[in-house]
């Protein structure tokens, strides 16, 4: 039939994260008391003056169209947050303003693939990388993120996956799921097997401000001049400004790939929401204190859930270093309860203990779960319990 859906869809991944929180939401539906630990949002408030900022901009009239890349305002503010994060220049050519990093990510990979073309994906991936590529017609290349390298890539695995058509590179630091954190010198490394090979490097810095243990995020645009020409930087306000549903992302970089972009915005989605990158110009401008009590709660909850995590039976967790999220191996809890996958065993905590947390399948990785502590602290260690009260109940049962 004339009608039927394209192939590009056709080969679209369902994604395991929709359908885990569809199930609990029917659970809830229900009334079942399930504690979901799949969030992938700051469960804060946006801070006060970003909203009187966005209200008080409504109100001055400015509800129309912007411009396609976003409000000049908004990219100086941008700017200006590059030069004091991380000491980088940047004009207003090269920063275009979107709805959301995820769109920005899709933007790009939009106007820099063509059929065939590879992008290399370390794994584990945020669930949404590969199909982007997909979606633009490349063909994502896995490199595995080994648990003992605390899940980052290294340069040597960069080169052994280099083809004639790899064309980019895709970090996420600190990464979604793992929460682990590239060096200086990790970085560098690895960048210049990109520069060697002339491949660009996409850099998704969103969790940058989530950063623990007195470690710092490090941007690989910031290493060298080179390094910064082969970098496209993805960021945006949604998780460090807690703006999740405002959807103001951006990206930062070569000024033909960014025009190249802002062209393709134009047909697609015009201009990222007015009055929420009115708001975003106050997140940046304004104080940065709640940003800092935010990461400070998130570090709290996590030195207090993490040695809990690790005493269930089976479970065996890197500490992570930034983000919120803790990303177990629970490859041993598996067997001992006597589940065949890490699914299994997820579907099964869903529906026997009433939490909801992510299979790693989702990400890429078969034998880890993931759990957002971007929940209340209460919720988390009531729902470790009932976590750690089903896997001893399960291996009881197996024996």
């Amino acid at each position: 039939m004339k009608w039927e859906l394209a192939d590009r869809v056709s080969a679209l991944t369902p994604s395991t994260t929709l359908a885990i929180t569809a199930k609990a939401k029917e659970m809830k539906s229900k009334g079942i008391d399930v504690i979901g630990l799949g969030a992938g949002e700051p469960d804060f408030n946006t801070p006060h003056h970003i909203i009187s900022a966005a209200a008080a901009s409504m109100n001055e009239g400015h509800t129309k169209y912007t411009p396609a890349g976003g409000l000049g305002p908004l990219k100086e503010a941008i700017i200006n947050k590059f030069k004091e994060d991380q000491g980088l220049s940047y004009d207003n050519t090269e920063v275009i303003v979107t709805s959301g990093a995820k769109h920005a990510l899709f933007t790009l990979f939009q106007v820099l693939l063509n059929e065939g073309d590879e992008v290399i994906i370390p794994t584990p991936y945020w669930v949404s990388y590969p199909e982007q590529v997909k979606l633009a017609g490349g063909r994502p290349v896995f490199i595995e993120g080994k648990e003992e390298n605390e899940y980052k890539i290294t340069p040597e695995q960069i080169k052994e996956a280099v083809t004639g058509k790899t064309k980019a590179v895709i970090l996420n630091t600190p990464s979604n799921p793992t929460g682990m954190l590239y060096s200086r010198e990790e970085l560098d490394a690895i960048g210049k097997v990109c520069l060697e090979n002339d491949i660009l490097i996409v850099s998704d810095e969103i969790y940058e401000k989530l950063v623990y243990e007195g470690n710092s995020h490090v941007s690989i645009a910031q290493i060298s001049p080179q390094m910064k020409e082969h970098t496209i930087v993805i960021n945006g306000v949604s998780k460090s400004h807690s703006m999740t549903g405002w959807r103001i992302g951006y990206a930062a970089g070569n000024a033909k790939i960014i025009k190249a972009m802002t062209n393709l915005a134009s047909h697609s989605t015009s201009n990222p929401t007015t009055t929420s990158q009115h708001g975003a110009i106050a997140a940046y401008d304004g104080t940065q204190e709640p940003v800092e009590e935010m990461r400070k709660a998130f570090e709290e909850r996590l030195n207090i859930v993490y040695e809990k995590l690790n005493a269930i039976p089976g479970f065996h967790c890197i500490k992570p270093q930034g983000a919120f999220y803790l990303f177990p191996n629970v490859s041993e809890a598996v067997s001992l309860t006597g589940y065949e996958t890490v699914d299994e065993f997820a579907k099964a905590l869903l529906e026997e203990a009433e939490v909801a947390v992510i299979p790693g399948s989702g990400f890429g990785s078969q034998d880890n779960i993931r759990l957002s502590y971007a929940t209340s602290l209460d919720l988390f260690e009531k729902a470790l319990e009932r976590i750690s009260a089903f896997v001893n109940r399960k291996i009881e049962e197996t024996k």
